[in-house]
C-alpha cells in the first residue's frame, strides 16, 4: 500500500496552475503544437537535461537560468522544430520566446523556461508564436493540462499524463505531470520532454537532489533505439500553494515528497517507452544480485537496450541467450556462473547453465502480453549482493524503421 493516490489534473492537479495547449501553425500536420504552463505566483524550478554535446538553444537556455536562478513561473513547449543545430538565430529565438511569454503574462521574461521538440536544424517561425501569444494566455485553465499534454507530442501515438496526492501533515500535496516521447530515447536523458508540478514548499537545493535522483530511477532507465537526442529536458516546479510546511531538510516529509516525484516520473518514463515508435509491448528488465544499485541499473539499461532483445521480443521469440550476451557486456562484474534468466515466469538458465523450459508456451507468453497491453517481463539475477535496478524498453518492429525513414519527407 502506498501513501497517496493517483488523481486527475496532470499538471493542474496541484493547486495554483494553469495550463494551455494550441495551434499556432508550427506542425505540417495542423495539430496542436504550442503548450504553457503557468504558476500563479514564482515557484521553485529544478531541470535535468541531455548530456549530448549538440543541444538545443532551449537546453543551454534553461541551463543557464536554473544556474542563475532556482525559480521560475512558466514553461513554454513548442512541438514542430527543435531549434537544435541552428546556430546565433537559435539562441536569439529562446530569448524571443520568453520575452514574448512575458510580455503575455506580465512577467519577468527571466521567470520563463523554455523546451522546444521536432525537427533538428529548422528555425522555429517566431512570428507565428508571437501571433499565437495572445490566445495561449487565454486559454490558459486550472483544467488545461490535456490539451498542453497534447500540443506538445511528435510521433507519440497518445499523451502521457498523471497526478498524485498525498498527506503531509493534515494537508493534501500534489504532484502532477506530463511527457512526450516515442523515438530517439535511450539513458542518459532521450528525445523526451517532461514538466512536473507540485505545490508543496520545498528548498531549491532539495527539489534539486530529489528531481536528479528520480531521473536516475525513471528517464535514464527507459531506452526506445540507442539514440540520444538534442532537446531532452526535465523541468520541475514547486509553489508551496499546498500551504503545508516548507521542507527544508531530509525526513519524513522529504521522503514521502521525493517518492511521489519519483513515482511520477517511473510513470511516465513507462508510457514513453511503451509507446516507443513501431512498438508493440512494453519490455521491463529487472535486474537483482547486483554488487549495487548502480550496477545493477547498468545491465538493466544494456539488456532493455540491445537491439538483438527488442528484435527478439518482436518475433515472440524466446531466445536467452541475447539476453545474456546483453547482461556480459553491460560493464558490470559478475561470475557467469551466477547468471540466472527468466522471461516471465519462465526459467531459462540459472547457475550459468541452459535449462529446459516449454519454448512454445513462453513465446505464446510475449504474444499475450502485447495482445493484452501488458508487459513482458525479464529477470536477471546476476550473484548474490544487494544491488537491484529496473529498466523499460520496448520491442523493435518493422514500423520503426519505417517511420525513420520517412521522418522529414
Amino acid at each position: 500500500m502506498t501513501d497517496w493516490q493517483e488523481i486527475s489534473g496532470g499538471v493542474t492537479a496541484p493547486k495554483g496552475y494553469r495550463a494551455a495547449g494550441i495551434k499556432a501553425g508550427l506542425k505540417r500536420s495542423g495539430l496542436p503544437d504550442l503548450a504553457l504552463i503557468v504558476s500563479d505566483v514564482e515557484a521553485i524550478a529544478a531541470g535535468v537535461s541531455t548530456t549530448s554535446q549538440v543541444r538545443a538553444a532551449c537546453v543551454d537556455y534553461c541551463r543557464q537560468r536554473l544556474d542563475e536562478k532556482s525559480s521560475a513561473q512558466a514553461i513554454l513547449c513548442n512541438a514542430g522544430q527543435a531549434n537544435a543545430a541552428t546556430g546565433s538565430q537559435g539562441w536569439t529565438t529562446v530569448l524571443e520566446q520568453a520575452k514574448l511569454v512575458g510580455e503575455g503574462l506580465g512577467i519577468s521574461p527571466d521567470a520563463v523556461l523554455v523546451a522546444s521538440t521536432g525537427v533538428i536544424g529548422q528555425q522555429i517561425p517566431l512570428p507565428k508564436i508571437a501571433a499565437a501569444m495572445p490566445a495561449l494566455v487565454a486559454s490558459l485553465s486550472d483544467t488545461g493540462s490535456d490539451q498542453a499534454a497534447q500540443a506538445i507530442v511528435t510521433t507519440d501515438l497518445v499523451t502521457k499524463s498523471i497526478a498524485l496526492e498525498a498527506k503531509i501533515g493534515d494537508r493534501p500535496v500534489r504532484i502532477g505531470g506530463i511527457a512526450k516521447g516515442s523515438g530517439m530515447i535511450h539513458p542518459n536523458m532521450a528525445t523526451m520532454l517532461s514538466f512536473v508540478t507540485c505545490d508543496a514548499a520545498v528548498s531549491p537545493h532539495l527539489w534539486q537532489q530529489m528531481l536528479s535522483r528520480a531521473a536516475d530511477k525513471s528517464f535514464n532507465q527507459i531506452t526506445v533505439d540507442g539514440d540520444t537526442s538534442t532537446n531532452d529536458t526535465l523541468l520541475a516546479l514547486a509553489n508551496g500553494q499546498s500551504r503545508t510546511p516548507a521542507i527544508t531538510e531530509p525526513g519524513p516529509e522529504a521522503d514521502l515528497l521525493e517518492a511521489m516525484l519519483t513515482e511520477v516520473c517511473i510513470y511516465l518514463a513507462k508510457a514513453i517507452a511503451r509507446d516507443g515508435e513501431g512498438a508493440t509491448c512494453l519490455i521491463e528488465v529487472q535486474v537483482s544480485g547486483a554488487v549495487d544499485n548502480k550496477a545493477a541499473r547498468q545491465v538493466a539499461r544494456t539488456v532493455a537496450g540491445s537491439s538483438l532483445v527488442k528484435s527478439a521480443i518482436f518475433g515472440r521469440d524466446p531466445n536467452w541467450g541475447r539476453i545474456a550476451a546483453a547482461a556480459g557486456r553491460a560493464g558490470a562484474h559478475f561470475t557467469q556462473t551466477d547468471l540466472q534468466i527468466k522471461l516471465g515466469d519462465f526459467l531459462m538458465m540459472t547457475g550459468g547453465q541452459p535449462l529446459e523450459f516449454d519454448r512454445p508456451a513462453a513465446s505464446d507468453y510475449m504474444k499475450n502480453q502485447a495482445a493484452s497491453g501488458n508487459t513482458v517481463t525479464i529477470s536477471v539475477s546476476i550473484g548474490s549482493g544487494t544491488g537491484t535496478g529496473k529498466a523499460w524498453g520496448c520491442d523493435l518492429s518493422y514500423d520503426y524503421v519505417k517511420i525513420n525513414a520517412e521522418y522529414t519527407t
